[in-house]
């Protein structure tokens, strides 16, 4: 029977701490823990989706029952490591807290947690998304945390930390995963692609990196629908195409034509978005981006930029992100979605041009305060 085709995301999961990019500080940490020895028994991962928490809960628990006691670098080809990183171990459990959220189901958690492991040194729960838990689920687990059993460890991952209990998170090392930056995104899928032996332009890369916000699970799932859409040759216009984007050079323009007051070029820019079927709010976000580096220009310049086409200052260019983020909303739930866009845009070069009152009155003030000065002087 032949093998169904795996992913590139699951296939690339790391299988040693060495392959997990763009969070250091939490394998060093975690290797620092294994190696003194100083083994916490309830553990919190807080990140952004597709950043490698669970697959850093899968290395750890590897980790901690490696044959002959927990190493840094345990072999993966023994049956254990191998159990574990596909989901089989016994002692290793995975449970979805979004659909293991009552009180019932942790109250057997607790029950099952004081036998003692049967093939590995620790017995580990991972529960992924652990602010599905409800209040009660949550307050039955308490004691448990507080005290566990020697061999048990807890490993929590979750998108919105807000949402536990603070009686939770203060009896967990709590670890912060974040967003992965474009640059280490567009290199491992490089190496992804090299190995996969797809030609992918820097370009594509780039703009896989930009839609993943962060997640490296999210890159590797559009290089994968990339690959199916164009096969072994994969050029920025087709990843434009596909996801609804525009070009980096595209959104200078724009940002360009609102830092101007060039009202003819916005409505023509949008209408031929529209044509082309791009998505809108995407742009948007692309376009904030975009006036966020001008106005960092403008930071270190002294206050003014000209990187839109003609000079602005750090207000002007805080108004107009102002606009532009608040528009936000009505662009992704309006009713008309090319008309609000149009407006959000209209409305952020003109805030660009206003005036704070604060702003004017001091100037004003200065203003009085001259002449007043110039009228002494003539009547002495």
């Amino acid at each position: 029977m032949e093998q169904a085709y795996q992913v590139i995301a699951r296939r690339w999961r790391p299988k040693q701490f060495d392959e997990l990019v763009g969070q250091d500080h939490i394998v060093q940490t975690l290797r620092n823990a294994i190696e003194s020895k100083r083994i916490a028994h309830a553990y919190l991962f807080v990140g952004p989706r597709g950043t490698g928490k669970t697959s850093s809960a899968r290395l750890f628990a590897k980790s901690l029952n490696a044959e002959g006691g927990p190493s840094v670098a345990p072999a993966n080809d023994s049956e254990i490591s191998q159990a574990i990183m596909n989901g089989s171990c016994m002692d290793v459990i995975e449970i979805d807290g979004a659909s293991n959220n009552s009180v019932d189901q942790v109250r057997e958690l607790r029950e099952d947690c004081q036998y003692a492991p049967t093939q590995c040194s620790y017995k580990i729960y991972i529960i992924d998304e652990v602010h599905m838990l409800s209040t009660a689920a949550f307050n039955a687990l308490l004691k448990t945390l507080e005290e566990p059993p020697p061999h048990v460890i807890f490993i929590f991952a979750t998108t919105e930390s807000h949402k536990v209990l603070p009686t939770i998170v203060s009896r967990c090392q709590r670890f912060e995963f974040r967003p992965i930056p474009d640059e280490v995104i567009v290199e491992k899928l490089a190496t992804i692609a090299k190995a996969e032996g797809i030609k992918v332009a820097p370009e594509a890369l780039a703009a896989v990196a930009r839609l993943a916000n962060g997640g490296m699970r999210d890159s590797q799932s559009i290089l994968d629908q990339m690959i199916s859409f164009c096969g072994k040759e994969i050029a920025e216009q087709d990843v434009l195409d596909v996801y609804g984007l525009v070009s980096a050079e595209r959104i200078t323009q724009l940002a360009g034509a609102l830092g101007c007051l060039d009202f003819a070029a916005i409505i023509a820019a949008v209408d031929t978005f529209v044509v082309e079927g791009r998505d809108l709010y995407r742009i948007l976000i692309d376009l904030e981006a975009e006036v966020r580096r001008a106005l960092l220009d403008a930071i270190h310049n002294n206050g003014s930029t000209e990187q839109l086409g003609t000079s602005l200052t750090t207000e002007s260019l805080m108004r107009m992100l102002d606009a532009l983020h608040e528009g936000g909303a009505s662009v992704q739930r309006g009713l008309s979605e090319k008309v609000n866009f149009e407006v959000v845009l209209l409305k952020a070069a003109e805030e660009s041009r206003s005036r704070a009152i604060d702003t004017v009155l001091k100037q004003l003030a200065g203003s009085a305060s001259a002449s007043e000065g110039g009228s002494d002087e003539k009547k002495n």
